[in-house]
């Protein structure tokens, strides 16, 4: 490629993460010249301020139809959609290591440049329709979190996360790369519309067999990603492992990215592709991801009754979380399915994100995650019991609360699908029902149970104003969705 043709790529469509790399390579350069014992926490505001400016230049950029990079890098609505999600996610989690001990991961330089590399590739998976821009930006964000999840290094648990973590996340990326494989080599192209091209004319029994292996095999490696059952056993244990900071980045903001990849591949190429019967591939086989998202939501939250660890029980949570919108994915035809998914995973992030404060704060008083650290926390800060316990109620889907709303458009985009799934929607709200026995556990425990400190729980200014974010957003969109 010559240098009047790199010129001549509108490269304002990469602005926002050109932002998010150069604030990574500042963090890199300047902690370079720090002294060892240098208080570094000025760099995790410098990191904020590149996701906060990246925000700010996505909202200013206007969509546009075309890409860069022979259309495998574009800026389309649903890229500026999920990116804002992604970034104001980044941005809120992001408040949360400010509130870890500062002798733990905060005085690592590191541990910033790390969150950095991670969001930017979740961005360019946004982007991407190209297999292999899609992989390197996966690939960014996995080794990026496998890192992350390990930064304690003095702690068995945290070592413990990152080997099963790295152990998994190798699996599922090798069965990922192998259905992609499959995929190139029926339409000898990596790129996404071209596959879809070609496949609208795919008429070989051998060569649709082929496709139909692609498609399981392609859905078994992201459902390892997102954490779906029978393929989330490693979850709880890095959830539990990593710092709280570390465990809401990769229940929020990494589970985005993969359901961002779900939709990418699948709703651009299989879609496109008829089955022997006539029926698009994806239709075809749709019955299957029903399997699966019923399967993820009744493991999450069978497993999440037994818990005695919130830090365990809200892992198992996200991966209930993570079957509802699997739901919606599994729903074609649906118009809903796009805003279903994408508002869903907005309440998530205010409701989950919120509770992983709450919860790292009582972690850092109490020494413990256990639920009887939450006991009485209604008689020394009551306050904070009343917004973690509206974050329970968001999880849990009490009306009025975002989640209830995010919960809602899910099961009527089940109903709405092509054709509507009426065994998924019953079960969605049998296991819905059974969430509240262990999310209503906690808050027994707060409001209900004699306290065991007499100190109010604190919070840092950062953490505090992390804490205020998602309980307004938690409630504003519960009474008002129609707004987004």
């Amino acid at each position: 490629m010559d240098a009047e043709t790199l010129l001549s790529y509108n490269w304002l469509l990469m602005t926002p993460e050109f932002i998010v790399l150069g604030g990574a390579l500042l963090i890199t350069v300047f902690d370079l010249f720090l002294p060892k014992k240098a208080d570094k926490e000025w760099l995790g505001w410098l990191g904020l301020a590149a996701v906060l400016g990246a925000g700010a230049a996505l909202a200013a950029t206007a969509p546009a139809d075309t890409g860069i990079l022979g259309e495998s890098f574009v800026l389309d609505p649903f890229a500026k959609m999920f990116k804002l999600l992604l970034l104001g996610s980044a941005a809120v989690v992001f408040l949360l290591a400010f509130q870890e001990k500062k002798n733990e991961i905060t005085e690592r330089s590191e541990f910033y440049t790390l969150w950095l590399t991670a969001l930017l590739g979740a961005m360019f998976m946004s982007s991407s329709r190209d297999l292999i821009t899609l992989f390197t930006g996966l690939e960014l964000l996995s080794i990026s979190s496998y890192i992350m999840a390990g930064l304690k290094k003095n702690d068995l648990k945290s070592n413990e996360a990152a080997m099963k973590y790295v152990i998994n996340g190798g699996v599922a990326t090798a069965i990922t790369l192998f259905g992609m494989s499959y995929l190139y080599g029926i339409t000898g192209s990596v790129s996404l519309p071209e596959m879809a091209l070609v496949l609208q004319n795919l008429e070989d029994p051998n060569q649709l067999f082929v496709l139909g292996l692609a498609f399981f095999i392609l859905l078994t490696g992201l459902s390892f990603k997102i954490a779906a059952a029978p393929f989330h056993m490693w979850a709880p244990d890095v959830y539990e492992g990593s710092p709280v900071s570390v465990t809401a980045f990769l229940s929020v903001v990494s589970k985005a990215a993969g359901f961002i990849l779900l939709i990418r591949v699948f709703y651009t190429v299989f879609i496109q592709a008829s089955s022997l019967q006539g029926e698009p591939v994806f239709v075809e086989l749709q019955p299957y991801i029903a399997v699966l998202a019923l399967l993820t939501m009744i493991a999450g939250n069978a497993a999440a009754l037994k818990q005695k660890n919130a830090k365990r029980m809200l892992s198992y949570s996200s991966i209930g979380h993570a079957g509802y919108m699997l739901a919606a994915f599994a729903a074609p035809g649906s118009p809903l399915m796009l805003d279903a998914v994408w508002f869903y995973l907005l309440a998530y992030l205010f409701m989950n994100a919120g509770a992983f404060a709450v919860l790292q704060a009582v972690e850092h008083q109490q020494g413990s995650s256990d639920l009887p650290a939450f006991a009485g926390l209604f008689k020394t800060s009551p306050a904070l019991a009343v917004i973690m316990g509206i974050f329970l109620l968001s999880l849990a889907g009490i009306p009025g609360t975002a989640g209830f709303m995010a919960k809602l458009t899910i099961l009527l985009s089940v109903l709405t699908a092509g054709t509507p799934m009426l065994v998924v929607a019953c079960i969605m709200l049998a296991v819905t029902v059974i969430s509240y026995m262990y999310y209503f556990k906690i808050i027994s425990m707060m409001f209900f149970k004699p306290h065991q400190n007499q100190e109010k729980v604190r919070f840092r200014p950062a953490a505090a104003a992390a804490v205020l974010i998602c309980t307004a957003g938690t409630v504003f969109f519960g009474i008002f969705p129609h707004i987004l």
